[in-house]
This record gives C-alpha cells, structure tokens and sequence, in this order.
C-alpha cells in the first residue's frame, strides 16, 4: 500500500510539474546596446509560429539591424546580412514565402511592438523574416488631427490609437497596413539606443548591431508569467528534477 501511495504521489508531482502550458510565445533579444524580451501575440497565429520557427531553427544568428530611422523603426531579419560587406545595401533577404496579413484594428503601432515588413503587394503579406521594432514619436492631440487630415486622408484615429499616440507614442500612418505581432515586455531601451546609431544613406547603421534571439523555454516562460502576475517561482523537488526545461507548442 506505501509502494502504491509513493508511486500515486510521484506520478501527480511530475504531472504537476509539467503542467501549465504558459500562455504566450517570449523571445528575448540581445544586443552589445542592450537585451530586450518579446511577448508575441496570439491574435496572429501564422506570424507568432512563422517567427517562433524561424529563431528555434536558429534562422536570426548573427542577423543585424539593417535599417534604422531614428523616431520611426529599426528593422533587421535579412540574412544577407550575417556576412554582408561594409556599406552593402540590404533589405532584399528572405524565405520565399510570404506570410498572410492578419491586420487586426486592435493591434496597433505603439512604441515596443514588433511588426512585420512586406513589400507593396495589395494583399499586404508579410515578408516571412524581416521585421521591425517601432519607436515612433508621442504625438499631440493638434499633431494627431493633422495626421487624420493629410496623411490619413481624412480617416479617423480611433480612441485607442488617440490614447496611445498622445501618451505611449508610435507610428500611427503604418496602422491597417502591416501586421503587428507583438511587444516588448523589457527592453524599450534597446530600440531607443539602436535608433540613434550613425547610418549611412541607406540607413544602415555604420557600426553593424548584431543580435542573437531566442524563444524562452517552457520553466522560464512558467516563471515568467508568474513573475508578471507578481507571484515568486515555483520551486520544489518534483519541479527541479521534471520541470521542463525544453520548448512547447501553443495551440
């Protein structure tokens, strides 16, 4: 009956440890002008797998931020960029597939939110590795009218994107046009001191910023939702020795 009780105990400890799925995809990113960590939206299922593919595969390595415009992005995913010469214009690199638009009026270009680029295909599909990190602006309410007016062409800012562009900032003009697939939980910073590198007519920056990326595992996301919820780590033997420390699949 002990064997039995023992064995029952077991078994519940290591399901209990192995349990809970987390609830988002987190990809830390890291630089020599600081890390950053992602949370990637599952609103945009096909753009949150293509991206957790790619950097488990190993795709971003060595990658760099190849255009960089102060006040508005930095963009990097184009691996031609892991080997290019000095002063080689980038931008052209690739998968050669396209991901589908999932532009949705909720997800818009707030400051630390991850977009994906696209060239100008009406359909607005997302090139499958070349993304962007918005930085923006914050924008008075005077500055967001002319907006609407000339740029937006008379269309109206919704109270969401007025709330946001006049307090957190971003890139209102690029909202209904490219998917946004997540944000930055840390490392705003990051985007901020990479925007402000020396570039060339290209904007590319003339000293390369490299990163590495990669998606957090199954304990570090656990404890990390924790953390955001404002809980301590779980700890305990069962966990220590069966916690998965390996990837897992969002539904």
């Amino acid at each position: 009956m002990k064997r039995l009780l023992f064995l029952c105990a077991l078994f519940l400890g290591i399901s209990f440890a192995q349990a809970q799925t987390p609830q988002f995809y987190y990809v830390e990113i890291k630089t020599n002008k600081g890390d950053a960590l992602l949370k990637l939206y599952n609103e945009t299922r096909k753009h949150r797998d293509n991206f957790v593919k790619l950097v488990r595969e190993g795709y971003y390595d060595s990658l760099m931020f190849h255009r960089v415009i102060n006040n508005f992005m930095i963009q990097g995913g184009d691996p031609d960029s892991r080997y290019a010469a000095s002063r080689q214009k980038l931008g052209e690199g690739g998968p050669d597939y396209k991901i589908p638009a999932e532009i949705q009026p909720e997800l818009i270009h707030k400051k630390g939110t991850i977009g994906a680029a696209r060239d100008n295909n009406p359909a607005k599909e997302s090139a499958a590795s070349q993304f962007y990190l918005v930085q923006g602006r914050v924008f008075s309410q005077a500055a967001l009218d002319s907006l609407e007016k000339f740029r937006l062409k008379g269309v109206k800012l919704t109270p969401l994107q007025r709330q946001t562009y006049s307090t957190i900032g971003g890139t209102p003009h690029l909202d209904g046009n490219y998917t946004v697939f997540g944000e930055l939980l840390r490392g705003v910073d990051m985007v901020d001191k990479v925007a402000i590198v020396k570039t060339d007519s290209n904007d590319r920056p003339l000293d390369d910023v490299r990163f590495a990326v990669r998606v957090l595992n199954k304990r570090e996301a656990q404890d990390l939702e924790r953390e955001l919820q404002g809980l301590p780590p779980k700890k305990g033997l069962f966990r220590k020795l069966f916690g998965s420390k390996g990837p897992y699949k969002l539904p």
